[in-house]
């Protein structure tokens, strides 16, 4: 058997742009159960089927490859914490998240944006995972955008595309990028600022990023929004991208500095400052946030990024 670099072939995996779901059940004394899993898939609509795989690792695993009934809550996007909750080890997940229960007595996510109650049909081993084959008994759903993941990284494409304003004349773009330990940043005549465009065509944002850091010698991937905000004053709209890359040539006038030297650096405007502070901070704790709103004030969304 071929034998592959885990972390390696787990990367490659990522690659496929997945929404997020929380996976729930009882044991046998009817305690509550569950696990967050992105390995979701619809098998059949005649008969309504579903699986979902979960892993050997979990402590609850024996329960759910046994269990005669389970559902799949597929999580909204402003569900983030429940998706981590339910990631984590050894608490109790359902004390924090509201629920509710459906007839069969297993729970299901309140505010989810669909639930799906199941009959277990089949449990076959899969390597380090099973697959759960379960029979719709009944579903519910609703409006709303889901919670995507991709590439190691939560996104929410509501958060993303209210972070477009159709209004403004110029939309400024930037990548917050490390390379081999040390953040990317241009220096200008105003200061230090992550490498960015401007541009006038909105509508194919990320792909003229890509396109304009590439211009510049520099490969990257583009993870979730992390900082989107107005100057009001000339109408420029600023996005900020987190991203994974590498580069060829490094132009003059880009700098690798170390995570510890960002909050002594002079910026080009105290927004960059801010923002890169607030990156150095969530860069050493790995709890990651998307900023929206103005130079002046805004709101923080919290997200993740996966191991």
């Amino acid at each position: 058997m071929t034998k592959f670099d885990p972390r390696a072939l787990r990367d490659a995996f990522g690659s496929f742009m997945t929404g997020v779901t929380v996976v729930t059940a009882c044991t046998p004394d009817g305690m509550a159960i569950g696990f967050t899993a992105n390995s979701f898939t619809s098998v059949s609509l005649d008969p309504p089927m579903l699986l979902v795989c979960p892993g050997k690792f979990l402590s609850t695993f024996e329960a759910f490859s046994c269990c005669q009934h389970f559902a799949v809550n597929i999580l909204a996007e402003d569900q983030q914490d429940i998706s981590n909750t339910f990631a984590r080890r050894g608490e109790d997940r359902f004390a924090s998240v509201a629920h509710t229960r459906n007839h069969r007595g297993v729970p299901l996510i309140e505010g989810a944006l669909a639930s799906f109650s199941c009959i277990r049909r089949q449990c076959l081993p899969a390597g380090d995972h099973a697959i759960l084959l379960g029979e719709v008994e009944e579903f519910q759903h609703g409006d709303g955008r889901g919670l995507g993941y991709f590439r190691g990284h939560y996104f929410s494409l509501g958060l993303e595309r209210s972070a477009l304003d159709p209004g403004a004349k110029v939309v400024t773009c930037g990548v917050i990028l490390e390379i081999g330990g040390r953040v990317l940043l241009e220096k200008t005549d105003k200061g230090f600022r992550p490498p960015q465009v401007n541009l006038k065509d909105h509508s194919l944002l990320r792909q003229s990023l890509i396109d304009g850091m590439a211009r510049h010698g520099i490969s990257v991937k583009l993870g979730p929004a992390y900082s989107v905000f107005d100057h009001g004053g000339n109408r420029t709209h600023c996005a900020y991208f987190l991203a994974t890359g590498s580069m060829n040539a490094a132009p003059e006038n880009l700098h690798g500095i170390g995570l510890q030297e960002l909050a002594g650096l002079d910026y080009a405007s105290p927004a960059i400052a801010q923002m890169m502070t607030r990156y150095m901070h969530e860069q050493r704790t790995g709890d990651f946030s998307l900023y929206l709103g103005s130079t002046d004030r805004g709101d923080v969304h919290k997200f993740a990024l996966g191991d």
